[in-house]
């Protein structure tokens, strides 16, 4: 993606199931869960680069000893400033190697040898990232079936909502984020538990210190995640860790929101990807499985897991953005997926170019979108394959083989147009000179492309603001002497706010909603962003159930085509001498590519939930007013 936008979070749980002294003598050292969990969370770095945290839970300690451990950071390079405290940890006390690798002093005395583990990688979204909102958070009690820590790929539509029923039953919460909110939301039913199973034994005859156990024994950990999701209105998955030993995986019931994992006779993982699982455990994708919408993964104390539907399966939407963009490219799914975006984009790119591929080279920038670009290339050969056909039906007999020769030799021309720069750093903030340092990121690769008599086709995974390609890409390609540079996005125009993770909160940061609020006006249709505005104004205090999405209206005029125009228009600065076209997948398209993940709120506005509607229309609400906030 060319533009940088803020990923989702990424989360690991990790539950041994033998003693550590069984990993030291079958893995070489007790030290083994803690060494997955590092490497969990550094191959979901993609994921989140803003803040990391990891907690550790070591079972059955003495009544006096510390058995949660939680280290966070918001520093840069968090995982590895996380890991480094915990390193310490493993020789701060200058003890012998030989006593520090052993489990029963390990335990005793390292915070982070334990059974039970929960890392967390984060983005921050709207300045909130300062390290009290850097997971895992945790509600901490005396009594260890009331500990609670949290840790998740999440945001809530309803967080006010939510915030007002902890108001209602008595609570005065710290804070209004969402991440709070469901915080106090679980520990609140967690109370409720506890409480109800005290009581339970009470009448029964027990002591209040033979009851502790018999809470952490029978804790229901599905009656308290169906009793603290009843009004969540959003995409998520949450990992969670009770004190005594109980732990769960949550995923929302549209299955906005990824979870996967895996378990053994030894171990039972759970991450936001296949394939850090696979590669993480070395074990083949078909073992590494999907938790489905609206089901918990729970494992108890003594190892045992299972599964509970804890939420009703809605219509399910699982976002296609993991699939396009966030996601690693090492799933395998996701890799032949990302091949298909780019193959069925090649009758809209030999449209634009009139089928002139003698005077084409292809390309793609950046990365991310190497595997769509294969793709292309494998549509375009597939194409000149039927033209090759058709040409040599044509050749009379006997065959001459310089002909056909000539004829086979007829292929795309592929060719890397640009390399990133790693090393230079755009240190100028503010002032005039940032746009030509900005200019520079990329480097080009001169005289592969005609000077004004070649096509420069790149490809993109995704276009949101367009700052990217308008400052510095188009630019940087315009040096190379180009006719007409075309370029490709393998997704559709990103017209929506998302609200269930992706940091795409506001309208006005989206090139193809400011090119149709250019069309409107040059079009004198202004009336449309009046209209929208006052509708969105009116239904704002109603229900969220009751809402409906009016800045679909804003579209309505337009194809798609037309969009793609202007966005063009849009991104062509006066410098630029080469014409610009913008080419993106349709809707149709994404769907054929990507089958099982028809979440497409931010493509179509057609939102899973019923808070999505709502954030659309405030978020609209706050571009006319002109408020820079999130609209949820």
């Amino acid at each position: 993606m060319s533009d940088a936008i803020q990923h989702e979070c990424g989360i690991v749980l990790i539950r041994l199931k033998k003693s550590l002294e069984y990993y030291r003598i079958n893995y070489g050292s007790w030290q083994y869960g803690l060494k997955k969990l590092y490497l969990l969370m550094e191959k979901q770095h993609n994921r989140g680069q803003d803040g990391a945290g990891a907690v550790c839970l070591k079972m059955d300690m003495p009544p006096g000893e510390k058995y949660l451990f939680r280290y966070r950071s918001n520093a840069d390079n968090p995982i590895q400033f996380v890991f480094s405290k915990i390193s310490k940890k493993l020789t701060s006390k200058n003890q012998s190697a030989e006593l520090i690798q052993d489990p029963v002093w390990a335990k005793e005395n390292i915070p982070f040898a334990g059974e039970l583990y929960i890392g967390h990688l984060r983005y921050g979204t709207f300045g909130k990232n300062s390290i009290e909102h850097v997971h895992p958070v945790m509600r901490e009690n005396n009594w260890r079936s009331r500990n609670l820590v949290l840790a998740g790929n999440f945001n809530m539509t309803n967080t006010d909502e939510l915030f007002n029923s902890l108001l209602a039953i008595g609570q005065t919460p710290k804070d209004i984020s969402d991440t709070v909110t469901v915080l106090e939301n679980v520990g609140h039913f967690l109370d409720e538990e506890n409480e109800s199973l005290f009581r339970k034994f009470k009448r029964a005859g027990y002591s209040k210190k033979e009851i502790s156990p018999l809470i952490e024994e029978n804790l229901d950990v599905g009656n308290i995640l169906r009793k603290a999701s009843k009004h969540w209105d959003g995409g998520y998955v949450i990992t969670g860790m009770i004190g005594h030993g109980d732990a769960f995986v949550l995923r929302d019931p549209w299955g906005i929101r990824p979870a996967f994992y895996y378990e053994d006779d030894d171990i039972v993982v759970s991450a936001s990807e296949r394939p850090v699982i696979q590669t993480a455990l070395n074990v083949p994708y078909e073992k590494v499985k999907e938790i489905a919408p609206g089901q918990a993964l729970i494992i108890k104390k003594n190892g045992k897991t299972t599964f509970e539907q804890i939420r009703k399966v809605r219509r399910v939407k699982s976002c296609s953005f993991e699939r396009i963009y966030f996601s690693r490219g090492g799933d395998a799914d996701i890799y032949k997926e990302r091949k298909k975006l780019g193959e069925l984009l090649v009758p809209h790119i030999l449209k634009v170019l009139d089928n002139d591929l003698d005077n084409t080279v292809f390309s793609y920038i950046p990365n991310t979108a190497e595997s769509a670009f294969y793709g292309m290339i494998k549509g375009l050969e597939d194409e000149m394959n039927k033209e090759k056909v058709r040409k040599i039906m044509e050749l009379s007999l006997p065959l001459d083989p310089k002909k056909v020769e000539k004829i086979m030799q007829f292929r795309p021309r592929v060719e890397k147009v640009a390399i990133k720069d790693i090393k230079l750093r755009t240190f100028i903030a503010q002032d005039a000179g940032r746009k030509d340092m900005v200019g520079h990121v990329y480097d080009v690769t001169y005289g592969i492309v005609r000077n004004n008599k070649d096509n420069l086709v790149v490809i993109d995974d995704s276009i949101v603001r367009g700052t990217t390609l308008r400052e510095s890409i188009i630019r940087i390609l315009d040096r190379l002497n180009p006719k007409k540079i075309i370029v490709v996005s393998s997704s559709p125009q990103i017209r929506y706010p998302d609200c269930y993770g992706i940091d795409m909160a506001k309208l006005s940061d989206f090139i193809a909603f400011r090119a149709a609020i250019e069309l409107l006006k040059e079009t004198g249709r202004e009336n449309i962003i009046n209209n929208v505005y006052l509708k969105a104004r009116e239904q704002d205090k109603l229900p969220k159930e009751k809402i409906r999405n009016y800045v679909k209206e804003i579209y309505k005029p337009f194809t798609p085509e037309e969009l793609s125009d202007k966005i063009g228009a849009m991104l062509k600065t006066q410098e630029v001498k080469a014409e610009v076209k913008i080419v993106y997948q349709t809707i149709e398209n994404l769907h054929k590519a990507i089958p099982n993940h028809s979440g497409d709120w931010y493509f179509t506005g057609d939102y899973p939930t019923p808070g999505g509607n709502r954030v659309a229309n405030r978020s609209f609400i706050n571009y006319i007013e002109g408020r820079d906030e999130r609209a949820y």
